[in-house]
């Protein structure tokens, strides 16, 4: 386990090593001929979305992919060269500087085609388009009834020299039940949306499948498989890393502030909802929920730190800059490092047991936090120096 720096508050590491190892796992479970795209949107999911880009790159993945135009443009400035996909973005946004960068754009209307050729002309070379078909997620991509005059309104932007279909492609509902009838629908739904690009004339490639149809579903992966959460070594399976072949790539971190001896019968923290229930030493850790530590997380005493090599429980409320931490009658001393979430692999807490004690996602824990007041720590192979 890295040591912190002397100056950090508080802070992610970020292990650069595992995110290879999973893409390393991906690649493998990708079905023969199907290229890997890493999902590093959201600032690669709390990551970093550059330092997690080159790494995935350099473990075998050949395309990124992100959300916004402003994500994909950082990891152009950020000197990565590869394809780029990005997938959201408002059919009046001003596509001039990605299309000259190259990036690949999600056309989910004929109106975003639009937008998207206006920058095309602007920057002088042809759009880059992966043409997005609702296959029964219902939020982006075109409706069936709606195909037919995207198709042809991209049929003439090629034949006119300012677009190329790279690509027909969804985005699937319910792929972490892996046999869940949904899946086989739109999997077919996308197969008809592609052969109606074909007739057309047009080349693109398929792909559909996410981190947990690039673990289960080998016939869904196509040309291009997208997977995102699996990345970071977080499971889309919702398996514990102990029985997951991914390694979680984040380990959150604090120093002890303050140490002190307190007394039998004192309230602790806000509305005094734990009392000591006999004198104990107390460990105050500086963060809380403005960095992204859920404040009901606290509530009965679900919370717990790994804090010199001890699995231990946070007391009392987490305020917004701190929480409490009951440490017995053992030695604990300021500027130790307290654990609140990392691999697991030394008994700390993982951000999947964080999410279920919330009865939510990984991914709303690891995206959550606040890095006004986290510093992000970059380690392993490639790290900068």
């Amino acid at each position: 386990m890295v040591d912190l720096p002397v100056s950090a508050r508080a802070e992610a590491v970020v292990d650069l090593d595992a995110i290879r190892h999973n893409i390393e796992v991906l690649r493998a479970a990708t079905a023969p001929g199907a290229a890997v795209m890493a999902v590093v949107k959201s600032d690669g999911y709390g990551h970093g979305a550059v330092a997690v880009g080159r790494a995935a790159l350099e473990a075998g993945a050949t395309w990124l992919g992100v959300c916004t135009l402003e994500e994909a443009m950082q990891l152009r400035h950020g000197g990565i060269t590869a394809p780029v996909l990005c997938w959201l973005h408002l059919p009046d946004d001003d596509f001039t500087e990605a299309v000259a960068a190259g990036v690949d754009l999600s056309i989910s209307s004929r109106r975003h085609l639009a937008g998207v050729l206006a920058g095309a002309r602007r920057a002088g070379r042809p759009a880059r388009l992966h043409l997005k078909a609702d296959t029964g997620a219902t939020r982006g991509g075109a409706q069936p009834t709606d195909w037919p005059d995207l198709l042809d309104d991209a049929t003439k932007a090629v034949a006119d020299g300012i677009a190329e279909v790279v690509a027909v492609w969804s985005h699937l509902a319910n792929a972490d039940v892996p046999d869940h009838p949904s899946n086989d629908l739109q999997k077919a739904r996308l197969t008809t949306a592609w052969q109606a690009a074909k007739e057309r004339g047009l080349s693109p490639i398929r792909h559909l499948a996410n981190s947990a149809a690039t673990l289960t579903r080998p016939d869904m992966h196509f040309d291009l498989v997208r997977p995102g959460i699996a990345v970071y070594g977080l499971d889309p399976l919702d398996r514990q890393p102990a029985r997951s072949p991914l390694r979680p790539a984040m380990t959150l971190r604090c120093k002890v502030a303050l140490v002190k001896r307190v007394p039998a019968g004192e309230g602790v923290s806000y509305g005094h909802e734990w009392t000591t229930p006999g004198e104990t030493t107390l460990a105050l850790l500086p963060i809380g929920y403005a960095d992204g530590v859920p404040r009901r997380l606290g509530r009965d005493g679900r919370m717990q730190v790994l804090l010199g090599g001890v699995v231990r429980p946070v007391v009392g409320r987490v305020c917004m800059d701190q929480v409490m931490v009951d440490c017995g009658d053992d030695p604990v001393r300021e500027g130790d490092a307290a654990v609140l979430f990392g691999s697991g692999d030394h008994g700390e807490p993982t951000a999947q047991d964080w999410a279920d004690e919330l009865g939510t996602i990984h991914y709303e824990i690891v995206t959550g936090l606040h890095w006004r007041r986290i510093t992000r720590t970059v380690v392993g192979t490639g790290a900068p120096s």
